[in-house]
């Protein structure tokens, strides 16, 4: 059995519990069938196994280095890409015109999960490429497209996103980064950038940025941004004035390349606009939203991956022997502390695996329901939930990779094994695309009360729609209680109409849905098991009990603090701390 990703919960959360093959009877999907969806998980884990997961440990230990003229990384992440984009993965869920399968988009995230687990410092850069293609595949002109995504989607050029800089990393209102237009429709950009997540590396013929900037003129904060493409080598073959200042040295992730970007050291680094002046951000959260659900992917995986490795640790580890025994001395698998934290490993990493799949089910469903309104009430859902698809399992699959750790003992704090790499590759994630303070605020300032409350109001009868379905299922109750809470919860919080009290403690109240909703993503898949016999289910029934009976009841006293509306952290003076 692979200890990359669990391709038997896959098929049950595809095919059992989301019934991913009815969606070949919508048009869109119509050449499509179980045999072409297993085929693509087959070949996915094939290459992730044979060609990103063999070089994970060494782009750990010899990252990415800058000698002042180029970055060198280590063969082996070329290789694994060849296969990569040889395979057209990178376009599994893309139109067919452009050279796409398209797959369901809850198919291909099904696919991304093998290579985030295999080796997510490789994987890292055809996801940001696959980002930046589908926002140009929406938003850009057709020569655009001809220019910049088809060589993407070819392997030939790969892409990033460039949004913070120095000065201004979640507050995007601060960008600085200037766009000065020219006589011939193009523009010159002046700034710098900072984080970049594959900004420089000779993996590709050309690197296709897109960069968030402020045309001269245009208003402060957010509504004066555009969004430019600005290449590292121009359509005529000369070097762009985009310069490499200085790689970032991580703790982990390290076999993406990071950096500090300059454009226009020589008279400018010469932009393509995206869209309409003024629309940049609206247009580049279409690839932040994507990337957000990709990095609770990418979190779910590396903690996924981490529960299988320890899971397997603790059946060959023998030591110790149960309480009150003197006999023969048994794997630590049947120590309840360790069954413990692997049940909390299980809970975590499968309930987020659930829901990252989940939200990828509402963009198909977005893209190709029936009916405008089915079309219109699955972007809602999914607008609520993506801060808590982001923010969840960067949280709680981390967590689970700390276990995963402690599960190995000392051995697990060594670099012989691979749970300490995990942990800190996973790291990154409550901070990629937007910390989750940002994600809390997200959620409770714009969310859940966007539309008048329509947005809580999506969320609310989904779950309602679960516990119909239910009935007198024995966790029902319990979930029916906590979801009622937040609702209270909620509108207490907004009573006041105070929004710097009301978000002063919106991280407790993103953590406190959070596992509601995951909590949800448990019911639906005990009655998608329901009847069903043998080991598998009933693991998925012990970590759904573990999950309800330890995991959910931290809510109570979340929810109950978040409604005294808490001063504390307003009130507390900077010198104090």
């Amino acid at each position: 059995m692979s200890v990359l990703m669990s391709r038997r919960d896959l098929e049950f959360l595809l095919y059992e519990w989301l019934a991913v093959e009815r969606l070949t009877e919508r048009e869109r999907y119509a050449e499509h069938s179980r045999d072409t969806f297993d085929a693509a998980l087959d070949l996915a884990a094939g290459i992730a196994t044979e060609h990103f997961a063999p070089h994970n440990k060494l782009v750990d230990s010899h990252e990415p280095t800058f000698d002042g003229e180029r970055v060198h990384l280590v063969p082996e992440v070329a290789k694994a890409l060849d296969a990569y984009f040889a395979s057209g993965l990178i376009a599994a869920s893309m139109d067919e015109e452009v050279g796409g399968g398209q797959l369901p988009h809850v198919v291909a995230s099904a696919l991304m999960t093998w290579f985030q687990a295999a080796n997510v410092g490789t994987s890292g850069y055809p996801f940001l490429t696959m980002a930046n293609a589908n926002l140009l595949l929406t938003h850009g002109t057709p020569e655009q497209v001809d220019t910049w995504v088809r060589p993407m989607l070819e392997g030939r050029y790969l892409g990033t996103m460039c949004l913070s800089e120095p000065g201004a990393g979640s507050s995007l209102a601060d960008v600085t980064t200037r766009a000065e237009p020219q006589p011939d429709g193009s523009y010159r950009l002046f700034g710098n950038k900072m984080w970049i997540s594959a900004g420089e590396h000779d993996l590709s013929d050309n690197i296709v940025h897109l960069v968030l900037a402020r045309v001269a003129g245009a208003p402060d904060g957010v509504k004066g941004l555009s969004l430019f493409i600005v290449p590292k080598v121009l359509p005529g073959g000369t070097r762009n004035d985009v310069t490499l200042a200085g790689l970032n040295h991580k703790m982990g992730y390290r076999g993406t390349t990071n950096t500090l970007l300059n454009f226009g050291e020589r008279g400018g680094a010469v932009g393509d606009l995206v869209g309409e002046e003024g629309r940049g951000l609206a247009l580049m959260f279409h690839m932040m939203n994507e990337a957000r659900i990709g990095v609770g992917l990418g979190a779910t995986a590396l903690g996924y991956t981490g529960y299988l490795k320890s899971l397997r640790y603790a059946k060959e580890r023998v030591q110790g022997r149960p309480a009150g025994s003197s006999g023969a001395a048994v794997p630590i698998v049947e120590h309840a502390d360790v069954k413990r934290m692997l049940l909390a490993q299980k809970s975590y990493v499968e309930g987020a695996l659930a829901l990252v799949l989940y939200c990828s089910r509402l963009v198909d469903e977005e893209r190709t329901a029936a009916t405008q309104e089915a079309r219109e009430a699955a972007h809602l859902l999914l607008d609520v939930l993506t801060p808590v698809a982001k923010s969840w399992p960067s949280q709680w699959c981390l967590a689970a990779n700390d276990l995963a750790i402690q599960v190995h003992g000392g051995y697990g704090y060594t670099r012989d094994y691979d749970v300490e790499q995990h942990y800190r590759d996973n790291r990154l994630n409550p901070i990629h695309e937007g910390t989750h303070g940002i994600q809390a605020q997200d959620l409770l300032g714009r969310k859940v009360v966007m539309q008048g409350g329509a947005g809580l109001g999506a969320l609310v009868a989904a779950v309602e729609d679960t516990l119909a379905r239910a009935g007198d299922h024995e966790h029902a109750p319990a979930l029916r209680a906590a979801i009622g809470r937040v609702v209270e919860v909620t509108q207490a919080i907004w009573a006041p109409g105070d929004p710097v009290l009301g978000l002063a403690n919106a991280s407790l109240y993103l953590e406190a849905v959070g596992h509601t909703v995951i909590a949800w993503m448990w019911l639906e898949q005990l009655l998608a098991a329901d009847g069903r016999e043998g080991d598998f289910y009933d693991g998925k029934r012990a970590a759904a009990a573990y999950f309800y009976r330890y995991e959910l009841p931290r809510t109570g006293p979340q929810l109950d603090l978040l409604a005294t509306l808490d001063r504390t952290t307003l009130d507390t003076p900077a010198d104090w701390l």
